[in-house]
């Protein structure tokens, strides 16, 4: 399937409107980023919940994302871009909204607690029409043939308002309670609003539409390979600060914000080498340079080790997403490939899921390094799959 199926935009035009696109969805990102790390305290502390309660409470928009990922991937391909990342983010700003019913509304620790319910999978619902909707607008205004950049930029803004979402939500927790977490929350959406305002729309294309389950079954094996991959930044995430802590390390915080540094480099510096060099080949090299990364904080004697551990598994990790959606790209007709990314990016949100409560019943059994040595088996596993993925189709 050609790749240039629109007319050519020049690079200066197109990197201006991509780079407008990619910083409303890093401002719409934040509103999904700031409550993360507040969300669980305020359950357990404020509403007096147990952990577990507390944990549903987050993971509760994990499930929101996948349930709603082909719906959005269907929207982006029959409307456009344009009107799917308005309706994802008058869904994160609802969740905002929320937020604040639920600390001032008089009601019972429970009823709080379900209207925090409804804020979660809002969000879920909002940041799976932003994130595919945007992706969708991209590729509908530059083309396929810079698809990967436009994967780049995105993943980019999304790990980007994650990482700095988080402090700036404890923050605000700490200085105005929930209540102002809520009120930044609402507000944000709004301005990326504004900043999307006057991007032209994209044209959806004709021709027929797949079934959701048909897409899927075109593209699971990419999907696979990114849920393999996924795995390790689930465990890194999950598991890294209590695997120092059993280490007696100082600087767990560090390995994130090295594992961060290293992704977002790789990210904006080798965006072009999908292209340049084949998406698949690149695939394989990041899940093999994902591999060792884990395999030096598996082994890792020192914090100085699995710190660069860390660092190298945020090199491998950051080209697998735009390199193997790029070959689903080119798997499926243009008029279903926002379809399509929605249920490759499905995957991943059930890797990121399912990771933590599976690995920690290794852990149980083995100790903390067990996980990073699952995790490195997985990448190791990815690499498989996408080897035997067709490199053209």
């Amino acid at each position: 399937m050609p790749a240039q199926d629109i007319p050519p935009v020049s690079e200066t035009a197109s990197l201006r409107t991509l780079a407008r696109l990619t910083f409303a969805c890093f401002v719409g990102m934040l509103a999904v980023g700031l409550p993360l790390p507040v969300m669980g305290l305020y359950v357990s502390h404020d509403l007096g919940f147990n952990p577990s309660i507390a944990g549903a409470s987050v993971g509760i928009q994990f499930l929101a994302t996948v349930l709603t990922r082909g719906y959005a991937g269907r929207m982006a391909d029959t409307l456009g871009g344009r009107p799917t990342v308005y309706r994802g983010i008058a869904g994160c700003a609802l969740s905002g909204l929320l937020y604040m019913l639920a600390s001032q509304l008089p009601l019972h620790e429970v009823g709080k607690l379900a209207v925090l319910g409804l804020g979660r999978l809002a969000v879920g619902f909002g940041e799976s029409l932003l994130i595919t909707g945007t992706l969708a607008w991209g590729l509908g205004l530059l083309g396929a043939q810079r698809s990967a950049k436009i994967m780049a930029w995105v993943g980019m803004a999304i790990y980007g308002a994650l990482a700095i979402g988080a402090p700036i939500g404890l923050w605000l927790q700490e200085h105005g309670g929930f209540l102002s977490m809520g009120a930044v929350v609402f507000v944000l959406p709004g301005i990326a609003f504004l900043l999307i305002n006057g991007i032209p729309s994209s044209v959806p294309r004709g021709g027929e539409r797949r079934s959701f389950v048909s897409v899927v079954g075109r593209i699971w094996q990419h999907g696979v390979g990114l849920a393999l991959q996924g795995i390790g930044f689930a465990v890194l995430g999950t598991f890294v600060s209590l695997y120092f802590d059993s280490r007696n390390w100082e600087g767990a915080g560090l390995a994130l914000t090295c594992f961060g540094l290293t992704f977002a480099t790789v990210r904006g510096v080798f965006s072009s080498f999908p292209d340049r060099f084949g998406p698949k080949r690149v695939a394989m090299v990041a899940l093999l340079v994902e591999a060792a990364g884990l395999l030096v904080i598996y082994s890792a004697s020192t914090a100085t080790m699995a710190l660069v551990g860390a660092s190298i598994t945020g090199m491998g990790s950051s080209l697998v997403f735009p390199s193997l959606g790029i070959l689903v790209i080119r798997r499926v007709e243009p008029q279903v490939r926002a379809t399509a990314l929605g249920a490759y990016s499905a995957f991943q949100d059930i890797a990121l899921g399912v990771t933590g409560p599976i690995i920690g019943l290794a852990i149980a059994g083995f100790g903390y390094s067990i996980a990073f040595l699952v995790a490195m088996l997985s990448a190791l596993c990815g690499f498989v799959v996408v080897w035997k993925i067709r490199a053209t189709t």
